[in-house]
């Protein structure tokens, strides 16, 4: 199935990102975290509303679903194994996900780690990840574990290099400053902060990363190269042995940084 569609990042809460793939007529929309400014946008642009598509149950991310469901009784994909409501296509990794209407092919990935059940969406070159691969982050390990959150990221990074990647949230610049605290002399990292540094003062998106990107500056994606290593090393006062114990130190750094 070819694409005909754009996506349009549609800004809802504090810093979340609701993807809108659209082409001139209809529009599918992942992550829906608020009604109101995904309906002020389809009005705007007179699209009808053709899918829903769900990474993970979390209210930032689903909260807007029930008010545009009242609006347009369209199917509603996210993953099988979490709580919510109104769920009419429920999904998990294997799965296909095809919005005929902007010529939308997607595979289901299980992710899981940031939520029990996590999935991304992925195909035509590009990735919505939700919240477990951000720019230059990953999202918290609130209900899996470590070794599940890096096995996800893992799986991602597999991805071809220039995989777009739609995450959930704009955390890229405090993202950059906890990466360089990691990896100091990454050059990569000194590039890509001023680069984003510009595009935010523009009023502009980081997004969308590429998976290339990611793992050029991405520390969660560099747990084998020695310099995150050692920086885990130093945080820990101890000597790991494993990438999941180096990405359980990071994330556990990050997490109080």
């Amino acid at each position: 199935m070819t694409s005909h569609y754009d996506v349009v990042p549609v800004r809802a809460l504090k810093d979340n990102y609701v993807w809108v793939l659209r082409n001139a007529t209809h529009a599918a929309v992942v992550d829906p975290g608020e009604t109101a400014p995904v309906l002020e946008y389809l009005r705007a642009e007179r699209l009808q509303l053709a899918a829903i598509l769900a990474t993970h149950h979390h209210r930032d991310h689903v909260g807007g679903v029930p008010g545009l469901l009242q609006l347009f009784p369209v199917p509603f994909y996210g993953p099988r194994d979490e709580p919510i409501a109104n769920l009419s296509h429920p999904v998990a990794g294997g799965d296909r996900v095809e919005v005929p209407e902007i010529g939308a092919s997607f595979e289901v990935l299980d992710i899981p780690g940031h939520t029990r059940a996590h999935v991304a969406y992925f195909g035509q070159g590009a990735v919505f990840s939700g919240d477990t691969l951000f720019a230059c982050g990953c999202g918290r390990v609130f209900e899996g574990t470590p070794e599940e959150m890096y096995a996800s990221l893992a799986r991602l990074e597999a991805l071809p290099d220039d995989t777009l990647v739609y995450c959930g949230h704009e955390y890229t610049l405090a993202n950059i400053d906890f990466a360089k605290a990691v990896e100091p002399q990454n050059p990569a990292l000194e590039e890509r902060q001023r680069s984003e540094a510009k595009v935010r003062a523009e009023g502009r998106p980081t997004l969308p990363s590429t998976i290339g990107r990611e793992k050029a500056t991405n520390p969660f994606l560099r747990c084998r190269e020695p310099a995150v290593i050692e920086s885990a090393n130093k945080y820990l006062g101890a000597r790991l042995s494993t990438p999941v114990q180096v990405f359980a130190a990071i994330r556990d750094w990050k997490n109080r940084f």
